[in-house]
């Protein structure tokens, strides 16, 4: 538990044990599943915490208001790392009352029974008051469930955002940012909103503009940090992924059964690094130590202006890491990309040609024809150099 202000707490959790999230994508760092209290002469709580940490949960919320009643629970985003303990909020505060919104409701009775005499619907931009203080409601859909709505604590300037500007890993004691907070967190940022948020740019753009007339002093997410000194930096990083912008440099993919396209990745890496191109390089299959594959990629996607693909032909067509990397660009309608395939075959070239198909559906850029090799990779016979020269 951790008092950010007179009224506010946090009352959420780290999560350093999950391997995957959402069964997915990695977490090396771990992940926090955020959860606030508002005590004014009543108390909310806005959110919940995942299941499997309900004793946790219960003994940070006694040690901020030790045996008070709880008159409202938030409901900002259904999503189950947020929603998992509504009914055990609901039998151990018989009179609490849910606030959410009408997308919310059969939402609420799917997962966990909850009968509407339960729940307080709210509409765009009406309020409850908890005394001193009031929290009013704005809708933001599909950042990125339809239901999604933000809490706005206006006396304190306070955002409780739901999943907008969240981002992977633990967060420390502190839970405030301080001055480097921004940078440690910023590729974890930009990973999760890739590979969480990153189909949903419109949404997110429109969610910016409505919240553009708050004054905002501080955001509390549902993963990660407070933000406080950092709210310029971290408002703006979604602005620009949102809105698919990215700098000069290469997203370099690989993916490889022998050896042979992960080779010519290599050597394409090489000569990038001589050219002083930027550049990340990830293995889609993940069988080096600490890489994250497609999650990691994703990331670079957002990141960089040129996607470069490389996968062997397999069974007459891509190999299977490198196409579901494709379909991901396809789910997250990603544009304004340049594009490059490579690839080995043994006795019939597709991978390719495929690949470049895909490319085209998503109106990219593709610089030429791409490069097909067979067999094994060697110097010789494949010229990386003036592929790195078409890239830079």
């Amino acid at each position: 538990m951790k008092q950010i202000s007179e009224r506010v707490f946090y009352v959420g959790v780290n999560d350093d044990d999950k391997v995957l999230f959402e069964g997915l994508w990695p977490l090396p760092v771990g992940v926090s599943y955020n959860s606030y209290i508002v005590a004014d002469e009543k108390v909310a709580i806005v959110d919940t915490v995942e299941c499997g940490f309900e004793e946790e949960f219960i003994a940070n919320i006694e040690e901020a208001i030790g045996d008070r009643p709880v008159d409202y629970l938030v409901v900002n985003h259904m999503e189950p790392d947020h929603s998992s303990l509504v009914s055990l909020m609901l039998e151990r505060y018989p009179s609490l009352m849910i606030v959410a919104n009408a997308k919310t409701l059969p939402m609420l009775a799917g997962y966990y029974g909850v009968a509407s005499d339960r729940v307080k619907v709210m509409a765009e931009g009406e309020s409850i008051s908890l005394g001193t203080c009031s929290l009013s409601f704005h809708m933001i859909p599909m950042v990125h469930w339809p239901e999604t709505m933000v809490t706005w604590l206006a006396e304190e300037g306070t955002l409780f955002s739901g999943d907008a500007f969240g981002t992977f890993g633990s967060i420390d004691d502190a839970v405030v940012d301080e001055d480097d907070t921004f940078e440690q967190y910023r590729d974890e940022m930009m990973r999760y909103y890739s590979n969480i948020v990153g189909k949903y740019g419109g949404p997110v753009q429109a969610a910016l503009k409505k919240l553009s007339g708050l004054e905002i002093k501080r955001i509390c997410s549902t993963h990660g940090p407070v933000w406080e000194r950092n709210i310029g930096d971290v408002v703006a990083l979604y602005d620009k992924m949102s809105r698919y912008e990215t700098e000069r440099g290469v997203c370099l993919v690989y993916g490889s059964m022998y050896g042979n396209t992960a080779a010519a990745a290599d050597a394409l890496a090489m000569e990038l690094e001589a050219l002083g191109v930027p550049y990340a390089i990830h293995d889609l299959a993940g069988n080096n130590a600490g890489e994250l594959g497609i999650s990691g990629a994703l990331r670079d996607v957002f990141k960089y202006d040129t996607i470069v693909v490389g996968s062997p032909t397999y069974n007459n067509g891509i190999y299977p890491p490198a196409e579901t990397f494709m379909k991901a660009l396809q789910a997250r309608m990603i544009k304004g990309r340049r594009f490059y395939a490579f690839g080995s075959y043994t006795w019939a070239r597709a991978s390719v040609r495929l690949l470049n198909e895909m490319a085209a559906s998503m109106n990219f850029e593709i610089l030429g024809d791409g490069l097909s090799f067979a067999q094994a990779y060697t110097h010789e016979k494949v010229d990386m150099a003036s592929v790195a020269q078409l890239l830079k």
